[in-house]
């Protein structure tokens, strides 16, 4: 497509050159400033001596070009498809906002026992009325009530736990899985 001493105009820049050399799909450049460049040849438009610059660009493909410029749509992500029977599962913030209205007067160690007294609460309830899941909401913090809450499950045979939906809570959340005994 290119030939050595072929007029060029850089597409993407206010540049214009004569052609040095072609190998492959790049072409080495002349500018006319004296400096030596390449560009592979979808970057570059042959400029005709006889007619001027927009005649040639009038000759060129627009759908094709505007496919290279299009700017790709975003991904669109696909949220979790759930059954229309499916209870989503209880969730309990146990940030001391959520828990008293006012924690003026509380020790670092009153508002943890109240935190893990909240939790063990929650748990004894879904073990009661058979809630087969519930997410606890802790923060992430220094990691302290993530510690004791998986000592208190840990206490429970019949409990199983994990780190909450990352996309959902981040790491800030417990996910406890309650076992069911057939009776």
């Amino acid at each position: 497509m290119f030939n050595k001493g072929d007029k060029v105009s850089v597409l993407d820049e206010a540049m214009n050159g004569v052609v040095l050399s072609v190998k492959d799909n790049q072409v080495t450049i002349e500018t006319e400033d004296g400096f030596t460049m390449t560009f592979f040849v979808n970057e570059l438009l042959k400029i005709n001596d006889s007619s001027n610059l927009m005649d040639s660009i009038r000759r060129i493909n627009v759908d094709e070009i505007s496919k290279e410029k299009e700017i790709p749509k975003p991904r669109s992500f696909v949220k979790e498809r759930k059954d229309k029977h499916e209870i989503s599962a209880p969730e309990f913030d146990l940030h001391i906002e959520k828990l008293v209205s006012n924690k003026r007067g509380m020790s670092n160690y009153d508002i943890l026992t109240l935190q893990t007294e909240t939790a063990k609460r929650h748990i004894e309830f879904a073990i009661r009325n058979r809630i087969p899941k519930i997410v606890f909401i802790h923060g992430v913090g220094e990691g302290i009530l993530k510690a004791e809450l998986d000592f208190l499950l840990g206490r429970y045979d019949n409990i199983a736990f994990q780190e909450g939906n990352y996309q959902k809570y981040g790491q800030g959340a417990t996910e406890v899985f309650i076992k069911q005994n057939s009776k």
